[in-house]
């Protein structure tokens, strides 16, 4: 089992958006980062969990788990022109980034805020954390994966 976590503008794409779609589920595209679709093509499993964290707004910080529910495919919103994450280089026959179909698992009851978990020593060496992290897919540890649990309740 690996961890995971996953960042989303909520004013694009929040939790509540997932939660509202049909099977509460969808596919996280638009990955344009080399190492987060590394990541998400060569890591990720089905069963994987991850944390859902808004991202660009007033509290930034996180908001609820997915579960991974079908491995990396091709994104086929790089080879759509009218897309916004369209990317001429990517084609059907040699795809240049993929996308997971994630499950909306549960919500948090309060947002879990960037500043709170800063405070957290456990949580010293997440990803997330660290100086100059911009992923939108990042690795969580085990232990960091439950030490968040226990902040959430």
């Amino acid at each position: 089992m690996n961890y995971w976590l996953f960042k989303s503008e909520p004013d694009a794409f929040s939790i509540d958006d997932l939660k509202a779609m049909k099977g509460k589920k969808d596919h996280w595209d638009g990955i344009r980062n080399y190492q987060a679709r590394n990541l998400m093509r060569d890591d990720m499993k089905k069963g994987d969990l991850g944390f859902f964290y808004h991202s660009s707004c007033k509290v930034p910080g996180i908001v609820g788990i997915v579960e991974i529910v079908r491995e990396a495919y091709p994104d086929h919103t790089a080879h759509d022109p009218e897309a916004k994450y369209y990317d001429p280089k990517s084609s059907p026959d040699n795809p240049r980034w993929v996308m997971v179909d994630v499950k909306f698992k549960r919500k948090f009851d309060e947002v879990l805020s960037l500043s709170a978990l800063r405070e957290v020593e456990a949580l010293s060496d997440m990803v997330l954390l660290r100086k100059g992290s911009r992923l939108s897919i990042q690795p969580v540890s085990e232990e960091q994966w439950h030490t968040i649990l226990e902040l959430a309740g």
